[in-house]
């Protein structure tokens, strides 16, 4: 098992670009994050390639449908050897309750985490698609509704992380992107927090993209970040 708790998210518009990073770094310093656009565009093999090359890939495609299709989904992702996949906590107990118990049907089960509240949304965002409440109070609900439903864990902003850790336990793991180093400009992110500060809060893994993807210096701006986290 890999000790690191980064994952870095490879948010590239093709294959080519992911790889050229991915040949830099050592699956025994950080997992892999493959999301939306990547998988639109390169498919399936890319995944494939990234598990057969030694990394623990978390496959970012926050599934949101009908209890059955979802389940199916979740079926071929682990397929492909993902070590994590994710869904949306929005999708329903009966959803999320369908994807766990065909995961469970496996040899080997990946884990199974639900996405709460995006942490691009503030209050005004939720408000605006009829969420009642803090961001923080949705993040609470339906992690418990996750927790319920019999998932691994959560993604959550890194400010949630402390009030779930406590209240779900050291095992309910919580992924958390909205992380960047302390010099690191915000992007879209609205919900941030310092890798040394996020995993003291009760982070699990920190999802980190761009203050690694878009350095000059990738594999050093990871290793900063490692060594940030070790000396804190």
């Amino acid at each position: 098992m890999n000790p690191s708790p980064v994952i870095v998210a490879l948010d590239f518009p093709d294959q080519a670009g992911a790889l050229a990073l991915v040949e830099r770094l050592d699956p025994s310093l950080c997992r892999l994050k493959v999301g939306k656009e990547l998988f639109t565009r390169a498919g399936p093999p890319v995944v494939e390639v990234l598990v057969k090359r030694g990394f623990e890939v978390f496959l970012d495609l926050k599934f949101h449908d009908i209890p059955n299709t979802v389940a199916a989904a979740c079926d071929a992702a682990a397929d492909l050897g993902v070590w994590m996949m994710n869904l949306h906590a929005s999708g329903g107990r009966r959803m999320m309750e369908a994807a766990r118990e065909r995961l469970e049907a496996r040899s080997h089960r990946p884990l199974l985490i639900a996405v709460t509240i995006l942490t691009s949304l503030g209050e005004a965002d939720l408000a605006e698609v009829g969420f009642r409440g803090t961001p923080a109070e949705n993040v609470r609900r339906l992690a418990a509704l996750a927790a319920d439903s019999g998932l691994d864990g959560v993604v959550c902003s890194p400010l949630e992380a402390a009030e779930l850790r406590a209240e779900r336990g050291e095992e309910f793991l919580l992924v958390t992107p909205g992380v960047r180093p302390a010099s690191a400009a915000l992007d879209d992110q609205k919900r941030v927090m310092t890798p040394a500060d996020a995993l003291a809060a009760g982070a699990s893994h920190l999802v980190i993209g761009r203050p690694v993807t878009a350095a000059e210096d990738p594999v050093a701006a990871l290793q900063a970040i490692l060594e940030s986290i070790v000396n804190s």
